[in-house]
């Protein structure tokens, strides 16, 4: 079924609760499932970085949520600045990701993140909207949050004639993205018996 929703830009004080429901968006999801295999000790690590992503996202980018109640996010980089710092991860906190995850989760997840960071950048043009992250929480999923929550910088892409690009280790999402424009540009495996992926690319719509 889907329903009407309203979206809005993310307000600071909703940071908390948008890293509690992208928590229950990814629980399941491969790829935190390779990083964390412990169901237990994924659940709280990923609220922990979750809600330090979104705080990146509302200061270095672009998120959008849905009005009222929090029911998901997408969280969005510019195109002049998609790139993941450093610097920046250290004013939000994810500098601290190695110890809050454990030496072999964050090994994990370096082995993914440089997996798709070579192909990110060999995948679509240096100018373009990256959707880093993108999660309902589950009651409300199939119910079109999703694709209103991912509208306004699709629209906006459109507008500039610029890409927009993903990463996904969900299978279910494949045809979700491809009903919004989105075309798979590579299908693999992250090395060490990492999660199936698919980069993705969605030329603008004139």
């Amino acid at each position: 079924m889907t329903t009407q929703t309203e979206v809005v830009p993310l307000a600071a004080p909703q940071v908390e609760a948008v890293g509690e429901v992208l928590r229950k968006a990814f629980y399941d999801n491969p790829g935190p499932r390779y990083v964390q295999p412990d169901d237990a000790k994924r659940a709280h690590e990923l609220t922990w970085f979750m809600t330090r992503a979104t705080r990146y996202g509302h200061i270095y980018g672009e998120v959008y949520t849905t009005a009222g109640k929090v029911e998901g996010a997408a969280i969005w980089l510019p195109p002049d600045d998609w790139e993941i710092t450093p610097n920046r991860s250290k004013q939000v906190g994810l500098d601290e990701l190695p110890s809050i995850i454990g030496a072999e989760a964050f090994g994990r997840s370096s082995i993914m993140a440089n997996h798709w960071e070579p192909l990110h950048k060999l995948d679509v043009a240096p100018r373009h909207w990256y959707l880093w992250l993108l999660g309902v929480n589950p009651p409300r999923q199939g119910q079109g949050v999703g694709s209103a929550l991912i509208q306004p910088v699709l629209v906006r892409a459109d507008a500039e004639g610029l890409p927009c690009y993903l990463e996904t280790a969900e299978p279910r999402n494949v045809p979700f993205y491809q009903r919004h424009g989105f075309e798979v540009v590579v299908e693999g495996d992250v090395p060490n018996g990492g999660p199936h992926f698919w980069t993705m690319k969605r030329e603008p719509v004139r």
